[in-house]
């Protein structure tokens, strides 16, 4: 068992944000398409975070031209380069599952300060 963490621990990235359930954050990824690599930022509300560890992720919500758009991502994967919160919000749940339902002001978080 301790093979497994001391390997793991060597994956895991050593300076990662303090991201919380409800943060608004800019994830930079890193995309290959054929032989050119590129850097593309998704922005979204965090709206669950599972796991631990090594095989921690994020799961950040946007919604463009009315469409929510939901992806997950794994916060000590490679292609990860950073993650900057935006903003930090209030709230009151583990998961905000329950903004899929809601649209415009409805679906607004009240901000932290």
């Amino acid at each position: 068992m301790d093979l497994v963490q001391t390997l793991a621990k060597q994956y895991m990235k050593p300076e990662l944000p303090v991201v919380g359930i409800g943060d608004t954050v800019r994830v930079n990824v890193k995309i290959k398409e054929g032989s050119r690599e590129r850097i593309q930022a998704f922005d979204g509300v965090v709206i669950a975070r599972k796991h631990g560890g090594i095989s921690e992720t994020i799961t950040v919500r946007r919604v463009s031209y009315n469409v929510g758009c939901e992806k997950v991502f794994p916060l000590h994967a490679p292609n990860i380069v950073n993650i900057e919160v935006i903003r930090r919000a209030k709230i009151r749940r583990a998961k905000l599952y329950y903004l899929r339902g809601l649209s415009g002001k409805a679906a607004k978080l009240k901000e932290r300060l």
